[in-house]
């Protein structure tokens, strides 16, 4: 994800210089995130690329106020948040205000040159381990994962408590570790180390 520095740079420009080019930047930046994020409350992928146009169509339709925006990163989670669920109850469809029951979808998983020594087998492992977890659960480890938003940032677009998302990752890296089973050994393919 983008620097915050880098989003209110782009925010200040589109607010007092009606910047197109930085709003397509910033839409460049987040509108995957998002999507994946209203994915988590809508069933079908047109609604959810619906929604976050129209999050997108509401920021350029009032971008003389964004410098009123103190975090513009948590304002489009939880403005695309509060389109999806519009966007549910219009449908007639049963309203779910529980997250417990939204479905999440991570789009990948980051490896840094350490983790790669992972092998396929343990990967396909975290993935299903990730995927086993509770859907709230699932949503808060994939905000905080794979979206780098804070926990605090994660609260307020979720309206959680700090302490909640924290027990909920805890829940997550818990239930990941335990599946995983990580053991070394049959991970790490072992050479003999040449002697120096």
């Amino acid at each position: 994800m983008i620097a915050a520095a880098k989003i209110n740079y782009l925010q200040g420009r589109i607010a007092r210089n009606d910047d197109q080019q930085a709003y397509r930047e910033l839409f460049v930046i987040f509108y995957n995130p998002l999507l994946h994020f209203a994915r988590s409350f809508l069933s079908s992928k047109e609604q959810a690329e619906e929604a976050v146009s129209d999050v997108f169509i509401h920021i350029w339709e009032k971008r003389r106020r964004l410098e009123t925006v103190s975090n513009l990163k948590v304002y489009l989670y939880i403005a695309t948040k509060n389109t999806a669920l519009n966007y549910r109850s219009r449908q007639n469809k049963h309203r779910t205000e529980d997250l417990g029951e939204m479905a999440t979808e991570l789009k990948s998983i980051y490896f840094n040159p350490e983790q790669l020594l992972i092998t396929a087998e343990m990967i396909q492992r975290i993935r299903q381990a990730i995927n086993q977890l509770p859907a709230r659960c699932r949503l808060i480890f994939k905000l905080v994962k794979e979206d780098e938003l804070k926990y605090r940032e994660v609260a307020e677009i979720l309206q959680l408590s700090v302490k909640t998302v924290e027990a909920q990752m805890t829940i997550a890296l818990r239930k990941i570790g335990t599946v995983v089973n990580f053991d070394i050994q049959k991970t790490v393919s072992t050479r003999p180390c040449s002697s120096q």
